[in-house]
């Protein structure tokens, strides 16, 4: 039994929940979103929560019941609030500047790296070593600010790279250029 499956999700003002035909859709002041329901599953909204119900008790339900919840919670926290995630670039005449809908990013490579805005996702540069990518959709988001961040992943010897803001990178020592053997 899921205990995280169990939980209502409550529904803010300005948010609508529908379920029909094994599909989710979400409205709410940010945007639309929607979610393919597969197996025994049945959302149930009921005044300001909604429920997610199972109809059997198998254990490939369990493992899905706590799934679809968590994809409702965030589902209705993307389209009232939206989510956001901030990247450090740390080096030495690293910069990253917004052109359009792109960024441009010169890290350390012979060339200047510029990424595309995917659909429905927004980049803003703040200052020139800080980018945030921002969108309803947790997912995206996350899979976004992980491609950015793979252009340039930190080293830990000087601490080089695009990190998160909250991530902590392990410095390593470097050679110590002791003596030989004697």
């Amino acid at each position: 039994m899921s205990r995280i499956g169990k939980m209502p999700v409550a529904i803010p003002a300005g948010v609508t929940v529908n379920f029909a035909n094994g599909l989710i859709t979400v409205k709410g002041a940010k945007g639309t979103l929607t979610q393919k329901v597969e197996g025994d599953i049945v959302i149930k909204v009921e005044g300001a929560h909604a429920l997610v119900e199972k109809g059997q008790d198998i254990p490939e339900l369990d493992a899905k019941h706590g799934l679809y919840r968590a994809l409702l919670h965030n589902m209705v926290v993307g389209v009232s609030e939206g989510y956001s995630k901030t990247l450090k670039v740390n080096g030495v005449g690293w910069k990253v500047a917004k052109q359009g809908k792109k960024i441009v990013l010169n890290v350390g490579f012979s060339h200047p790296v510029e990424v595309e805005e995917p659909e429905g996702i927004t980049f803003t540069c703040p200052t020139p070593n800080e980018i945030v990518v921002a969108g309803i959709d947790k997912t995206v988001v996350g899979q976004t600010a992980a491609n950015i961040r793979t252009i340039r992943e930190p080293e830990p010897y000087h601490g080089y790279g695009i990190a998160y803001s909250d991530e902590v990178i392990e410095r390593k020592e470097g050679k110590t250029g002791g003596k030989g053997k004697k």
